[in-house]
């Protein structure tokens, strides 16, 4: 039981960590455009994140069962993944860069899997949920998020290309607080699943290990016996931790999204923000676990290349794009890492 309390805290401070930093994937282009300050951003954030992470529950499905035998996982397994995701994510928000906590927690799993089975290589679901709901994704996302932005912005200044640009500043100024709500929305219905398929995967765990048959009547709402839907009580108390990790801010990726990687304008944000949430909220639809980071990164990058293409800062590019490919490797290594270290000690 002392374990299965520990892998409740650790997934609700990944929650939290999630909240804080991935709160400049909403807001940074809102706050470096001045629309809003970065007080009222996060807190704007917040209240969508919350809404966002109470819509549904397609990609938690995901995240507990589609990505890795069941079979093979057990509590420790959980808390070993969940410890490797934190330390990354702390690590590049310490260091300000735009880090994928989605594949932060897929590589933990996964790596935390493959450790705890002997190196079962059959334990990971390549073809029915890595493959489709992953890798693919994380190819076809930040695609998306570039053309999506790029396409947007085009549109509009095609619309608006006879129009006094002090008009069109005023115009989309008002206009970026709602796709900053909108991208607030698609970060807390695509993220905080993640850790409601995490957190459900361990009381379904527990459930079957025997961990409840002496809990209260009270508490009988912690037994899961199938894992067919993510308990109420979890949605709840996920959305509201990572709300309240996203009022905690992060102001370091914030600085890196809104003003590194390109100059804005409130038009620009605009169509930054208003791709990248239809592009996550579709992921969301599917239960695709996206990384609400590559997608409004290359939105940003996407909607800078409409001017020219050296208005993307490229140096930037290259140290995020690195931290991309990094994560999903090196969080699988935590993962496995720490599960060997739990034997050992």
């Amino acid at each position: 039981m002392t374990l299965f309390v520990f892998v409740v805290l650790a997934s609700l401070s990944f929650t939290y960590i999630n909240g804080f930093h991935d709160t400049a994937n909403a807001i940074a282009t809102v706050v470096s455009t001045k629309v809003l300050t970065p007080r009222v951003a996060v807190a704007w954030a917040a209240f969508w994140n919350l809404l966002g992470a109470l819509a549904g529950t397609a990609v938690a499905k995901t995240i507990g069962t589609g990505l890795v035998d069941t079979n093979a996982v057990t509590m420790t397994v959980i808390l070993c993944a969940l410890l490797s995701a934190i330390i990354w994510g702390l690590v590049t928000w310490w260091v300000g860069l735009p880090s994928s906590s989605s594949h932060a927690i897929v590589g933990g799993l996964c790596g935390a899997t493959l450790a705890g089975s002997g190196g079962n290589w059959a334990v990971l679901r390549w073809s029915t949920g890595l493959w489709p709901k992953v890798v693919l994704p994380m190819l076809a996302s930040p695609i998306a998020g570039f053309v999506g932005g790029m396409l947007l912005m085009s549109l509009i200044m095609i619309c608006f290309s006879r129009v006094r640009p002090r008009i069109v500043s005023a115009i989309f100024g008002k206009a970026q607080i709602a796709s900053a709500g909108f991208m607030g929305f698609s970060h807390g219905s695509n993220d905080a699943q993640k850790t409601m398929g995490i957190l459900t995967l361990a009381l379904f765990k527990a459930t079957h290990d025997g961990l409840f048959e002496h809990v209260p009547a009270w508490a009988s709402f912690l037994r899961i016996p199938v894992f067919n839907t993510v308990p109420l009580w979890i949605v709840i108390t996920c959305a509201v931790t990572m709300a309240a990790g996203t009022a905690g801010g992060g102001m370091r990726i914030i600085h890196t999204m809104g003003h590194k990687l390109v100059k804005l304008a409130p038009v620009q944000g605009f169509a930054a923000e208003t791709s990248a949430a239809c592009v996550i909220c579709a992921a969301s639809a599917f239960g695709v676990p996206v990384s609400t980071t590559h997608v409004i990164s290359t939105s940003i990058m996407g909607v800078g290349a409409t001017k020219r293409l050296s208005a993307v800062k490229w140096g930037v590019v290259e140290r995020i794009v690195w931290a991309w490919v990094l994560t999903l490797p090196i969080t699988a290594l935590l993962g496995a890492v720490f599960v060997w270290i739990s034997r050992a000690a």
